[in-house]
């Protein structure tokens, strides 16, 4: 059985991948280690995690795993945002050439970062343009945390309605796809870990994946990782 390693961003990304990700994931015979939050800074020898703002700590994070773990059948993902990507990131500036087409732009970024840290068993993962996107498939959900609150919910809804894919809702500083949900719920500011991850799990996998291509590329992928071991044996 293939085993995946996961670097989150935030509480938010590491709650949905080990309460929806990581049983989905066991039925196709990938078993995923808890989750981890990616470094973002190391002082005095101390890693502190969690924010996947700065580069250079999560490059190193992520080579020492792969030097930890040598075995073939282990792979490394993340689930980082695009939204507010650190400006030292791989690719970035080739990537911005491609602001055009966002899923051309985010696959430009991943290619780089998966050249950059050279070990096949990477599998990068960038979220277009951040988790809350995929909450816009269905925002009614919104509801069971929030009553009565039907008018906030048709103003997402419109939103989600504008676009072909909520991955497609943009990287503005105001109008990111968390802007524009703390646009009609502000406490969502501060309980994104707690509601965030469960929105996603009563919308479900399979909702996400049918409106959100690049989350279904990835997905697919992790899914056929015991395909991918036996073919390399």
């Amino acid at each position: 059985m293939p085993r995946l390693y996961l670097f989150a961003e935030g509480q938010t990304e590491q709650t949905f991948a080990d309460a929806v990700l990581k049983p989905h994931l066991a039925h196709f015979g990938v078993y995923v280690h808890n989750p981890v939050l990616i470094a973002h800074a190391r002082k005095k020898g101390i890693v502190h995690r969690g924010g996947g703002r700065n580069y250079e700590p999560m490059k190193n994070d992520i080579l020492r795993f792969l030097k930890q773990e040598s075995a073939a059948d282990v792979y490394f993902t993340t689930m980082i945002d695009l939204y507010a990507l650190h400006a030292e990131f791989p690719g970035r500036e080739d990537a911005e050439k491609l602001r055009h087409d966002p899923h051309q732009r985010v696959q430009s970024l991943q290619s780089a970062w998966a050249r950059d840290i050279a070990d096949g068993r990477f599998i990068p993962f960038i979220q277009l343009h951040e988790f809350e996107a995929y909450l816009f498939v269905d925002p009614s959900q919104f509801e069971f945390f929030y009553p009565d609150s039907l008018p906030q919910i048709a103003g997402l809804q419109k939103i989600a309605d504008g676009v072909l894919t909520p991955e497609l809702i943009d990287d503005g500083q105001h109008t990111a796809p968390s802007k524009r949900i703390m646009s009609q719920f502000p406490d969502y500011k501060g309980a994104k870990p707690l509601v965030g991850p469960q929105v996603g799990e009563l919308i479900g996998v399979a909702a996400i994946r049918a409106k959100c291509p690049h989350f279904n590329e990835w997905l697919t992928g992790l899914e056929r990782l015991p395909e991918r071991g036996a073919s390399s044996r």
